[in-house]
């Protein structure tokens, strides 16, 4: 396993190692000493998963304090572009994005701590979407960014998306009031 600079700090994207023959594959989704070792010292306590199909966009999603998350992500099958915007404001990154495709043939995963809006684009119908959790899920403490905030401008090279009515309702983010 391979974790990648993104160059935005605590920010990662993994490469796993692949082992594959006529009768499929094999990786390592997640390796404690591996993450350790590169200064991730996690503790996940809850797994999601989603089915999208293609065009649904889920973002940009976070939770405040004291319920901040952090997240693996991951694409079981199926395709999506990835993204994760720095909304600590007192790192040399706000407001600036890193977005990555992850998907079944290429396995690659990405890592986002707290202090990131987390979005993602289905590419293909049928995409299933895993993640595990630093923190639990609070209703109370979640909150959204507009998925297509022209500061933050983020491509995601596809037209009208489909939504859930909380993605509609997003905050512009130079009105948002950061609690990182």
């Amino acid at each position: 396993m391979e974790l990648i600079d993104t160059g935005i700090k605590d920010l990662w994207l993994i490469r796993p190692k692949v082992f594959s023959d006529t009768r499929g594959y094999f990786f390592e989704s997640y390796n404690k000493e591996l993450f350790e070792k590169n200064g991730l010292n996690l503790n996940f306590v809850q797994d999601n998963q989603s089915l999208s199909h293609k065009g649904v966009l889920r973002g940009l999603h976070f939770q405040n304090p004291p319920f901040a998350q952090g997240k693996l992500v991951r694409v079981i099958t199926g395709s999506v572009y990835d993204v994760a915007v720095d909304i600590r404001k007192n790192s040399p990154t706000y407001g600036k994005y890193f977005g990555a495709e992850l998907n079944e043939e290429n396995k690659q995963m990405m890592y986002i701590p707290e202090g990131f809006a987390h979005g993602f684009l289905t590419l293909r119908d049928n995409t299933i979407f895993s993640y595990k959790c630093t923190n639990f899920y609070s209703k109370v403490s979640e909150d959204c960014i507009k998925w297509d905030d022209n500061s933050i401008g983020i491509n995601w090279n596809f037209e009208n998306p489909l939504l859930s009515e909380k993605d509609l309702m997003g905050k512009d983010f130079k009105e948002f009031k950061s609690m990182f």
